[in-house]
């Protein structure tokens, strides 16, 4: 099989297959443990944003594996409990904590106990620079940086109607005339957007555009990523990231002894490793070693 892939579906292959990937169906991507099967989870986020930028990649023909293998891999090192989880993190570990850089450091670092996934330095690049100031060198990579940015305002939305936070008419109409008045528009008329505004080379909106999906993102952070209905949960977030982080760092022998290993075979703090053992958790994973820690448990004879 090998000789029937270019790296870069190598490279996809090994993101798949990780389990670092598989981690992200029970990771929030909006809504904290939603009751319900039909919310994006951050694997299906990331797949939908591999499918968004892939189309963009063929029609303004770059390389459509390169980008899949970029998409793939660009959350796998979310904290649980989305960004609230991210916030927590960067608040108590030594160097801070950020997403993309901790997406970087499972693929060269923490996946197959301590050797990495080997993948080629364009994907990692790209992961690194999916989100920040600083976009990625590559088209490639600016294309999953935008076709992110496409996919969680579109499918965001579509998850807070889902949650009864907004109907479709609460977008401002001059938005809804721009962009389209649902989700399946918006992202249509974006991506054709993109591919037309970027034909004579760079990965760019048009202005009109560009500007009315950075005012659709603040509409989204007032009345969805705010809202105290969809997010009076994860303010109980900071204070549960640390205390867990607290509990480990005293009971350091508790994290997997590959965590360990690779901080100190790095010269890390123990911080890092327990920052690792943490932002690898699943929703209900952290929630378990949470209980385990801090509730009192009934007693049973061994």
């Amino acid at each position: 099989m090998e000789e029937l892939r270019n790296r870069y579906q190598h490279d996809a292959d090994r993101i798949v297959h990780s389990k670092a990937f598989r981690r992200l169906i029970h990771k929030t991507q909006m809504f904290l443990m939603p009751a319900g099967d039909h919310y994006r989870t951050r694997m299906t986020h990331a797949l939908e944003v591999s499918r968004i930028a892939r189309t963009m990649a063929r029609a303004l023909g770059l390389d459509e594996d390169l980008t899949e293998a970029i998409a793939l891999g660009h959350d796998l090192g979310h904290a649980p409990f989305g960004h609230a989880g991210e916030r927590a993190l960067n608040g108590v570990v030594p160097g801070g904590f950020s997403h993309n850089r901790q997406s970087l450091r499972v693929v060269e670092r923490l996946e197959k106990d301590g050797e990495g996934l080997g993948l080629s330095p364009e994907v990692c690049e790209g992961i690194l620079r999916h989100s920040g100031d600083t976009l990625s060198r590559s088209g490639e990579g600016q294309l999953v940086h935008h076709a992110d940015r496409i996919a969680y305002l579109s499918h965001d939305m579509d998850d807070a109607v889902r949650g009864g936070l907004l109907e479709l008419t609460d977008v401002p109409e001059d938005l809804r005339n721009v962009l389209g008045g649902t989700p399946r528009e918006r992202i249509n008329t974006l991506v054709n957007d993109l591919v037309a505004s970027s034909r004579d080379g760079g990965v760019r909106f048009s202005d009109e555009k560009r500007e009315a999906m950075d005012a659709l993102r603040v509409f989204m952070f007032e009345n969805v990523y705010f809202n105290p209905r969809a997010k009076s949960e994860e303010s109980k977030v900071p204070e549960s990231v640390g205390q867990l982080y607290d509990y480990f760092m005293k009971r350091y022998d508790e994290v997997p002894e590959t965590l360990r290993r690779i901080a100190e075979e790095d010269g890390e703090d123990p911080g890092r490793a327990v920052c690792d053992y943490i932002a690898g958790m699943t929703d209900r994973f952290f929630e378990a070693k949470f209980v385990e820690a801090f509730i009192p448990q009934g007693w049973k004879r061994v």
